[in-house]
């Protein structure tokens, strides 16, 4: 009950900070939406702060579950193919489209928050381990361009007709091409 809890607040906090921005929106107006005290809200984040560490915090693990897996494996271009599939499974099963909308929104009120900053830098880490060190720039920059088409190809196509499952499905078909490249390289 407590995590349903926790995850109800993280949503409807991200949602607040969307539309009103995260400086203009107060724990009180957090707690008013959820229909609970402020003592009651207090119980599991202390600051909004705490909120956003949490949100930013899950996203890490995420990126850490899919790290470890990615280092388990051969470096293959089948691996590579998998690992970008599962990457995209899991922005669409995650909260991920949310916090992207909030990030854009409050870039200048978070641009310094730590765990922010540590969720760039594990993004960046992720993108990186797509590679082997002495793989060439131009390889390197072609595989996590990959990855950052799943991070844009939604967003990207949202002025097109399509559905949400026919936006991500062309954002992996896209990603899966860029991976590997016209030479396999």
């Amino acid at each position: 009950m407590r995590e349903d809890t926790r995850a109800k607040i993280q949503e409807v906090a991200l949602r607040l900070f969307t539309e009103q921005g995260y400086e203009a929106t107060s724990l009180r107006e957090i707690a008013e939406e959820l229909g609970v005290t402020k003592a009651a809200l207090y119980y599991h984040f202390k600051t909004k702060d705490d909120i956003v560490a949490s949100v930013a915090g899950d996203r890490i693990a995420e990126q850490d579950e899919m790290l470890a897996w990615l280092r388990s494996q051969p470096q293959t271009p089948e691996t590579r193919r998998e690992f970008l599939r599962r990457y995209a499974d899991q922005l669409e099963h995650s909260r991920h489209q949310d916090l992207g909308r909030f990030l854009e929104r409050n870039q200048t009120s978070l641009r310094d928050h730590p765990t922010i900053k540590a969720m760039r830098m594990r993004m960046l880490e992720v993108a990186e381990a797509l590679s082997a060190p002495d793989d060439p720039v131009r390889v390197r920059l072609r595989r996590s361009m990959a990855l950052f088409t799943l991070h844009t190809g939604i967003w990207l196509t949202q002025h097109y007709d399509l559905t949400d499952e026919e936006r991500r499905e062309i954002a992996r078909s896209v990603a899966l091409e860029i991976l590997e490249g016209p030479c396999g390289d």
